[in-house]
């Protein structure tokens, strides 16, 4: 004879009192927690893009070349991607709460540090701790959000994120160009100082002090990982700014030597820093890989455009860039929307979806000429918007519903170095495929806005950029096809309703104590199939 059952009523993480019924709106915890991880995703964005448009004012100004200034992004990208999976795990370790508010800590650190540089190589040197609390934000974000809502309500969360991402990318943009017109390229810095103080005092107060994991710090594999990406990151690099040497070709090697290392020591370790054997899993295997190549493809889209807007259409950085606002704007706002069909629906038809539209925005990219009327451009970043709005929530929601509550933070974090290894790779693309058609030092200055190209260079450059758009539409294909064949989302212990759990045990009657509360993540529940009625 069966078990009788009993109901278990766990705490409830949102807000809302235990055995309330669930409702739509969100908790006042759930806000701030999505205000505040909004708003580092919107601060990290608007930093990888403001800076570019202050480059030429900041190389005059402090008396550097622009080979050594434009560290001050590369510099940004390499250390987001070498640190942000160790960031993510640190969550996990020291609790997500405390994490992410010593991120903004050292990101707003970071900036001021930034705005007073009297040097380039100060500037770069603050830019890197930027960086520090950039990758904490980015890495743990995500794993917060996977904290604080329920399962049945992340994709509309994630899709918060992506509004974050998109506004913070279109405000870069625009702020870029304004401020250092205005005031001044020190002032895009110092913008961020009260941003982070008042996010840090908030995030104190409202942020959940998750449980410390009773884990050991994976020491090899953390300096086996950093190692492996910096090692890469700086070769790729210095290939793509000086061109080949023995020297560089050496970093790219010994780096890549590494990565089977790491992949040794993390498969032979007790608690690892990643666990390798989740990738097993199709849906997140294939999820993270789907993430890393639409980042690979489609942002390197964006340098390449820049450079073709500026290069040889004469336009000067920041109306080069004001083209390509319109889908910034379509992605933000449509993010939040296809967050809440991705709960309803699922996330494979909508991130396929959304990569099939990036890859068709890319092959009208590709028709462009030198004489094509500019309003084309505009009308096509639409379409990319589109894309990018359906892509983001709907992949996230894909491999965050993948992860324990226990592996929240470094899952997270796998997939931040991810997308930001095919960023910093699709800016080495950008420039490499650039350089191949024209001088390098021509391909720099282009990016940077301070010449134009025409006659016979105009046309070998845009063979050049044409070239890379048909790569990118490629790669963004296999991404799909990745995309599709990741299938559906399994249910698992953490997509259970959490407002009643039913577990075997002695019945209740009038004399039992009231139902006793466990936590969620302790519950072992027993799945059709189990046992229970045999």
């Amino acid at each position: 004879m069966a078990a009788p059952v009993r109901t278990v009523i766990p705490p409830s993480t949102s807000g809302a009192p235990v055995g309330a019924p669930r409702s739509s709106r969100l908790t006042s915890h759930e806000t701030s927690t999505l205000i505040l991880t909004t708003l580092g995703s919107l601060m990290v964005a608007v930093d990888s893009t403001i800076v570019i448009l202050a480059l030429p004012t900041m190389a005059s100004e402090l008396g550097a070349p622009l080979e050594s200034v434009i560290w001050t992004i590369l510099i940004y990208l390499l250390i987001t991607t070498a640190l942000t999976t160790q960031a993510g795990q640190l969550g996990d370790l020291l609790g997500r709460g405390l994490v992410y508010n010593a991120g903004f800590a050292i990101f707003t650190i970071g900036s001021a540090l930034s705005g007073f540089a009297p040097t380039a190589e100060v500037l770069i040197l603050a830019r890197a701790i930027q960086a520090v609390g950039g990758a904490v934000l980015f890495a743990n974000g995500a794993a917060l959000i996977s904290h604080v809502f329920p399962p049945e309500r992340r994709g509309r969360a994630f899709g918060y994120l992506v509004f974050g991402w998109s506004v913070g990318a279109i405000l870069g943009i625009l702020m870029g160009g304004v401020i250092t017109t205005l005031i001044g390229w020190r002032y895009i810095f110092f913008i961020n100082i009260p941003i982070g103080i008042v996010a840090v005092v908030q995030g104190v107060r409202t942020l959940p002090r998750t449980e410390r994991k009773q884990v050991r710090f994976d020491v090899p594999g953390f300096l086996s990982l950093s190692a492996a990406l910096t090692l890469v990151s700086y070769g790729a690099i210095e290939i793509a700014s000086y061109g080949t040497t023995v020297t560089n070709a050496a970093y790219v090697g010994v780096g890549l030597l590494l990565l089977p290392v790491f992949i040794a020591l993390e498969l032979r370790a007790d608690r690892p820093m990643i666990d390798l054997r989740q990738l097993k899993n199709r849906l997140l295997g294939f999820s993270l890989i789907a993430g890393f190549l639409q980042a690979l493809g489609y942002l390197s889209v964006i340098f390449l455009l820049t450079m073709y807007l500026q290069g040889l259409r004469g336009l000067s950085p920041l109306n080069a860039s004001l083209l390509l606002v319109p889908g910034y704007l379509v992605g933000a706002f449509l993010g939040p929307y296809m967050g809440r069909r991705v709960d309803r629906i699922g996330p494979r038809a909508l991130a396929t979806a959304g990569i099939a539209a990036m890859a068709g925005a890319v092959v009208l990219y590709s028709t462009l000429s030198v004489d094509t009327w500019l309003g084309y451009v505009p009308a096509i970043s639409i379409l990319g918007g589109i894309g990018s709005g359906m892509f983001y929530p709907a992949n996230t929601t894909a491999i965050m519903s993948q992860a324990t509550p226990s592996t929240f933070g470094s899952i997270s974090g796998v997939r931040s170095t991810l997308s930001n290894m095919g960023t910093l790779l699709s800016f080495v693309i950008s420039l490499t495929i650039a350089s191949a058609s024209v001088p390098r030092y021509v391909a720099y200055a282009v990016f940077l806005g301070t010449t134009n190209l025409v006659g016979g260079v105009a046309q070998d450059f845009l063979g050049g950029i044409r070239a890379a758009l048909y790569g990118a539409v490629v790669i963004l294909a296999i991404a799909a096809v990745l995309s599709w064949s990741r299938g559906h989302a399994a249910a698992h212990a953490s997509a259970a309703p959490r407002d009643e759990l039913v577990v075997r045990g002695p019945p209740l009657t009038e004399a039992s104590p009231q139902p006793e509360r466990v936590p969620h993540d302790a519950l072992m529940i027993e799945r059709e199939g189990s046992g229970v009625g045999k």
